[in-house]
């Protein structure tokens, strides 16, 4: 209880004080400026980049019998990198940013012919209903006032029965830390999960890192929701 309150205090709250496009954009300019640069040590250094992998292994997050992946917010390609080590050679794997910048930034480290790089917003995904096995989302939903139009999109755009990889920050000390220095909200668990099921998407199973990171609530929300079937 005393960490929640904490963590609602240190919580950015500029989300609520601006105009949502006005956002929208201010976020844009984030990550396509100085931020966006040094997006992937950050990842590095809070081993978010390096400890991912564990989801893609066997029992994680398994792309076996995917042969088109959605990469939704692929910033410095922090999830993008182990999808093109763990998928098919065949695979067609999509990544989109709302950072037109921060795509091609991704673009000159992550060389791979399966990739088509697209600049799009999650509330608007430009692709057809089902097109996608399964999709990833790490660090996006925070950047919507209300998640459940976004979540909505991946649904529609992921086959039915499909898996969708999510990745949230969450409404502890150091996710309020966290979003502060990216500008995002935070979540609750139930809160997310709650948002989930209203889109429509069954909440399956939670993720971490590791066991230190369950332990300790580190990490953020991780977890693997399925499209209705």
């Amino acid at each position: 209880m005393i960490q929640k309150l904490i963590a609602d205090r240190l919580s950015y709250r500029g989300y609520r004080r601006k105009p949502w496009k006005k956002y929208q954009e201010s976020v844009e300019a984030h990550y396509s400026g100085i931020a966006g640069k040094f997006l992937r040590s950050c990842s590095m250094v809070s081993l978010h980049e390096p400890l991912a992998s564990v989801f893609f292994k066997r029992g994680g997050f398994p792309l076996d019998d995917c042969s088109r992946i959605l990469d939704v917010g692929s910033g410095a390609g922090q999830l993008l990198t182990h999808l093109v080590k763990h998928a098919s050679s065949d695979c067609e794997i999509v990544a989109t940013d709302l950072s037109t910048r921060m795509l091609e930034r991704t673009r000159k480290r992550i060389d791979d012919p399966r990739i088509t790089f697209v600049t799009a917003d999650l509330l608007k995904l430009p692709f057809e209903d089902g097109t996608f096995d399964c999709a990833t989302c790490g660090w996006v939903l925070e950047y919507l006032p209300d998640p459940e139009p976004g979540l909505r999109e991946l649904s529609r755009v992921v086959r039915p029965g499909g898996r969708i990889l999510l990745q949230c920050t969450e409404n502890t000390v150091f996710g309020a830390m966290s979003s502060r220095l990216w500008k995002c909200r935070t979540f609750q668990r139930e809160e997310l999960e709650t948002e989930c099921r209203r889109a429509g998407l069954s909440w399956e199973r939670e993720l971490w890192f590791t066991r230190m990171h369950r332990v300790l609530r580190l990490g953020g929300i991780i977890v693997e929701v399925r499209t209705a079937s």
